[in-house]
């Protein structure tokens, strides 16, 4: 059952992650892109976006690693992934946004 929703909120953050990348920001909360200005808008979608799309794919690969392996390697790739991808998120929030908020 985890596994499960391992897969499907991975899945959800890859897409949501791919179209930020794309352009379109308005997945992301509007507090958080407020202070984007207008020609920051690709950048900061791309930069989020990959974010986005690393966490999810880690959720999607630790599905395949708990279903398909063994279950003591799932630390050293789910906490490092979500890590680069928590840190580019921050990165493209302070960054284009100037803060979190």
């Amino acid at each position: 059952m985890v596994d499960l929703m391992l897969l499907i909120l991975g899945a959800a953050l890859s897409v949501l992650g791919i179209m930020n990348i794309k352009g379109n920001i308005n997945t992301v909360h509007a507090y958080n892109r407020r202070k984007v200005k207008t020609e920051h808008i690709p950048k900061y979608g791309k930069v989020v976006g990959a974010g986005t799309l690393i966490a999810g794919l880690s959720l999607v690969a630790s599905f395949f690693i708990l279903s398909y392996w063994d279950e003591s390697v799932l630390p050293f790739v789910l906490i490092p992934s979500l890590t680069i991808g928590l840190g580019l998120i921050l990165y493209g929030q302070f960054k284009y946004n100037k803060g979190i908020f």
